[in-house]
């Protein structure tokens, strides 16, 4: 009996992540909105008026090294490096590969006191698919992008995905 259920529970919780067709459904399903939202063009537009804005990069350090936004740091879930590199009145974009991580720092930084917080909308995977640039670890752009695992990078529609 505990075997059937586990298999049902089991292929529940694999129809519940496959039934996500778009970053817009995967958002929906899995954020909170606690953290607001900045779209790619809104980041862009900000990027080219505002150079104080800090990108925060909340993912793992393999994902980092494959693929980035041009001049983000890397912070991962180490919110003592953002406390001792930022004021809490600076602008801060918190990205992951589609948001979810990223919203989960940009609470944690919400609530150590930062005003001026914002989530990337789709994380590095809208940015790649909008035709933004993203960059390796030698600093040079890129086609191949973190896909994080096969799951989650079926919302890349654009470059080479690599997995660890």
């Amino acid at each position: 009996m505990i075997k059937k259920y586990t298999l049902f529970l089991f292929l529940l919780f694999a129809y519940n992540l496959s039934s996500q067709k778009t970053i817009d459904e995967a958002i929906k399903k899995y954020n909170s909105n606690t953290v607001g939202y900045i779209k790619v063009t809104e980041l862009t537009e900000l990027l080219a008026k505002n150079k104080e804005v800090k990108l925060l990069d909340a993912r793992k350090p393999a994902e980092y090294e494959v693929s980035r936004i041009q001049n983000a740091i890397y912070v991962g879930y180490d919110l003592k490096a953002v406390k001792d590199a930022f004021q809490p009145n600076d602008i801060l974009v918190v990205y992951c590969s589609i948001g979810v991580r990223s919203e989960q720092i940009g609470e944690k930084l919400q609530e150590a006191g930062y005003d001026k917080v914002y989530n990337l909308y789709g994380g590095l995977f809208e940015w790649h698919n909008q035709g933004q640039i993203i960059y390796n670890a030698q600093g040079q752009e890129t086609d191949s992008i973190h896909a994080y695992d096969a799951f989650w990078g079926k919302f890349i529609t654009k470059g080479i995905k690599v997995h660890e």
